[in-house]
């Protein structure tokens, strides 16, 4: 089987024509690879036709229909709703014959496995699964055929090169290639710039007086290095301990005010009632502030984050799609492994210092439909360190537009 042949497709779509391209290109890298694809490529059902295909050709049967030779497949994935929503996905593309020989696991429970082999495994948000700890499943275990798959290489230089030692890219295509292709819906982003109140202001220089102090102590080019080694290090001194302890801190306190600033609620009050017949996603930058983004539009608005119960989350998330509310709020939690059809609008109040999550936030908002234009309003503090983060954030973007609030 030198390349995987994809069944039931039109080879004049383009989205199956690219999945073929990606699932050709791991085949002929010896069924070792990952696949880097923007949101709303359909990487789910590359995992899917992956593990299936290898099933379904390797498997042996007696004249009796038994099955002699037993062939296995795990989906490794970083959340519950993710391995629920995964293994539906089999369903959805005819492999439903398969899943009894698939198992589907989070990464925080695989990385405790030992001696297990398989036949194939498909990770999926791989970056998520790239950090030391979860990196004992690829150490302690076998597996003959390995997918990885993510919507962009993860920043970390570490993660990028154990992640090219086990499963090196073999496809590549951005977001705005997916949305050039027609495989994506087209998005426009608008950054408005938003200054903190005088107290905000004032208590913000003081922590960042002090930020750039012991940046200074640690060394001001490798201020971040310095304290992540001195605070592993057990021979470390106590004024070096102090040193890094304040600097964290105050990177802390710092990031606290920017993500609880009061004109970011007001701001988002102002762009949702304006826009009361679109359906909204929005984003925080803490759960608390999550909250307080939805309780200044209810009834508009429910929250869906991590410190929810199932219960109240899967209420949240019926009512947005039944059109009971129209804005659902979130921290992390919808970031990815979640698509909201009818969404229109999205608004990000909270960023962090990786561009990945800013794509995965996007990419909640493009999904193909016809005659849909993304709409992403992202607000940040000017002249913070919010400001540098989403200017990195976006830079290898295209429809970006920025001004003053």
């Amino acid at each position: 089987m030198n390349q995987l042949k994809l069944f039931k497709m039109d080879v004049n779509d383009l989205r199956d024509q690219q999945q073929r391209k990606a699932l050709n290109n791991w085949a002929i890298n010896g069924f070792k690879g990952s696949i880097i694809a923007g949101t709303g490529f359909g990487k789910s059902r590359c995992g899917v036709i992956a593990i299936g295909e290898t099933i379904k050709r390797l498997t042996e049967y007696n004249d009796y229909g038994e099955r002699i030779v037993h062939i296995t497949g795990l989906v490794l994935v970083p959340t519950v709703q993710l391995k629920d929503q995964f293994e539906q996905e089999f369903i959805k593309w005819g492999y439903e014959n398969v899943l009894d020989t698939v198992d589907f696991m989070c990464y925080q429970s695989a990385y405790k496995m030992v001696d297990k082999h398989y036949d194939v495994v498909v990770c999926d948000e791989i970056h998520l699964g790239l950090s030391p700890k979860y990196r004992k499943f690829f150490d302690n275990n076998e597996y003959d055929r390995l997918l990885c798959m993510t919507a962009t290489l993860p920043e970390e230089y570490e993660y990028c090169e154990f992640l090219a030692e086990i499963a090196p890219p073999i496809f590549e295509i951005t977001l705005d290639e997916c949305v050039e292709l027609g495989l994506v819906a087209p998005y426009n982003i608008i950054c408005k710039g938003l200054e903190l109140t005088y107290i905000e202001r004032t208590e913000y220089k003081k922590i960042n007086n002090r930020f750039v102090y012991w940046k200074g102590q640690l060394g001001q080019f490798d201020a971040w290095e310095n304290a992540k080694y001195i605070m592993g290090n057990i021979s470390a001194t106590p004024q070096e301990k102090k040193a890094a302890t304040q600097f964290y801190r105050a990177i802390r306190e710092r990031k606290k005010i920017i993500d609880f600033a009061e004109n970011k609620i007001e701001v988002f009050k102002d762009i949702v009632l304006n826009n009361s017949d679109k359906r909204i996603l929005a984003f925080g930058g803490a759960n608390e502030f999550t909250d307080m983004l939805t309780d200044s539009v209810i009834p508009l608005a429910q929250a869906y984050h991590s410190k929810k119960t199932k219960k109240q989350k899967e209420t949240a998330l019926e009512n947005f799609k039944n059109g009971m509310i129209n804005v659902l709020c979130s921290t992390k939690a919808l970031n990815q492994g979640f698509d909201v059809p009818d969404a229109n609008m999205g608004i990000v109040c909270g960023l962090t210092s990786k561009a990945l999550p800013m794509i995965q936030r996007i990419g909640r908002l493009i999904r193909f439909q016809e005659d849909k234009i993304g709409e992403i309003i992202i607000l940040y503090i000017k002249n913070s360190q919010e400001e540098k983060w989403l200017k990195n954030a976006v830079k290898n973007l295209n429809n970006v537009k920025f001004e003053e609030s």
